[in-house]
């Protein structure tokens, strides 16, 4: 096929897998078109995905490396990009920024700082927990997402960054918005860059006035003491992107692996027995729903030579997570099914190389210990509606559900 032929991915995501295989019957790269017209590459095995992560002439910054940049205003329907791309954080720079930036953000996330958060994960666990125990005796349905998934990591990485409660709300729609990719309307672009300096915004002044023992304000500290190493730009598009990355995507995970597990009691049997460990768990969920399923985007400095064809530098190109994932050639013929027990900690859903990420351990922490505790708390535990359809997240880059309707006892 030719890059005149390029196939429209689906706004909404509903069917990732199913969109994956078709273009990995097109060959290892194919030509697509994301939200709005922009046209990019799509990797679609997990060997082609890696290799190209760790090439070095791959890189994340649009202003020195993707051609297109300089027209980006001359597309109203790409302005949703600009949530991912024009921002200046480690989710866009490449080489010595990438590296500086990472440095700053790392102090945040090293395993003494996440095991010092172990307590105060169990102990927001256990308050949830008991408050889900309270709508047990009603006996009815509960939105395990909005009651459970989402406010344990979302006050933890709150707390980690000072976030007040006043603004916890508004940060949460806000990356909300930024997933949302159904919606590639200028009106919708403006709405989240607005909301990003307003947001934001309002997170810098409050720790400016009132500083603590979080990691604003000592992002704030880098800025004002040591300006060089920290602009006010990329002030605000790290906590952008720590914040948001640091919470939406376990929310993700912790629900995906609840859906999986009820979906499948012969496997939660297996856990219950001890037989599968919940590490398995969380890397299944990971391997067959990683909850970033398709990254925007990279771009190649020179020439790339992908099996046939060559991408051309200057070119976009998408992570594509969850089509690596599930690449029969990989895992085998059952790719596509979740199996506790496949142990596939080779996964991708994190990353790989210098811009792996820099959170995973926090992640992994967070539902190592909701899942269990969970599970164990309401051993009933039963989806409202077992046949019934979820609905998937209006994302493409997003995979999860937009609620998780559960009964808390059989």
């Amino acid at each position: 096929m030719t890059v005149t032929d390029r196939i429209v991915l689906d706004p909404f995501g509903a069917d990732v897998h199913g969109e994956s295989a078709r273009l990995r019957a097109l060959g290892p790269i194919v030509p697509v078109e994301l939200p709005g017209g922009i046209p990019a590459w799509a990797p679609t095995g997990y060997d082609t995905l890696k290799a190209l992560i760790l090439d070095p002439q791959v890189s994340k910054d649009p202003r020195r490396h993707w051609r297109q940049w300089p027209e980006l205003g001359e597309h109203p329907s790409w302005g949703w990009i600009l949530g991912w791309v024009g921002v200046v954080n480690m989710l866009s720079t490449y080489g010595a920024d990438h590296a500086r930036l990472r440095k700053l953000v790392a102090p945040s996330f090293t395993h003494r700082r996440t095991e010092s958060l172990r307590e105060r994960v169990e102990a927001i666990t256990g308050e949830l927990l008991d408050s889900l125990e309270e709508r047990a005796g009603n006996g009815g349905a509960v939105d395990l997402k909005a009651e459970f998934a989402h406010p344990l990591p979302m006050r933890i990485i709150c707390e980690l960054f000072g976030v007040p409660e006043e603004l916890r709300g508004a940060t949460g729609r806000l990356i909300a918005a930024i997933m949302d990719t159904s919606d590639p309307s200028p009106e919708h672009a403006a709405f989240v860059q607005e909301q990003i300096g307003t947001v934001l915004g309002s997170l810098i002044a409050h720790k400016s006035e009132h500083p603590g023992d979080d990691m604003t304000t000592e992002l704030i500290r880098v800025r004002d003491e040591e300006g060089d190493r920290l602009s006010d730009e990329e002030l605000l598009y790290t906590l952008l992107l720590v914040i948001g990355a640091g919470f939406e995507t376990t929310v993700n995970l912790i629900g995906n692996a609840v859906v999986a597990l009820l979906r499948r009691p012969e496997q939660l049997a297996a856990v219950r027995r001890g037989e599968i460990g919940w590490d398995a768990v969380v890397d299944e969920t990971l391997r067959l729903y990683p909850s970033i399923a398709t990254l925007p985007l990279r771009f190649a400095v020179s020439d790339l030579k992908v099996g046939d064809v060559t991408i051309p530098a200057g070119d976009a190109i998408i992570t594509t997570y969850a089509a690596a994932n599930v690449d029969p050639v990989r895992y085998g013929p059952d790719a596509e099914t979740f199996d506790a027990a496949r142990a596939a900690d080779d996964h991708l859903a994190f990353g790989i190389g210098v811009h792996r990420c820099i959170g995973s351990p926090l992640a992994r922490m967070e539902a190592l210990t909701a899942l269990p505790a969970l599970f164990d708390r309401f051993p009933g535990l039963r989806l409202e509606d077992a046949e019934g359809e979820l609905r998937q997240v209006s994302s493409f880059i997003a995979s999860g559900w937009q609620e998780i309707p559960v009964r808390l006892r059989g």
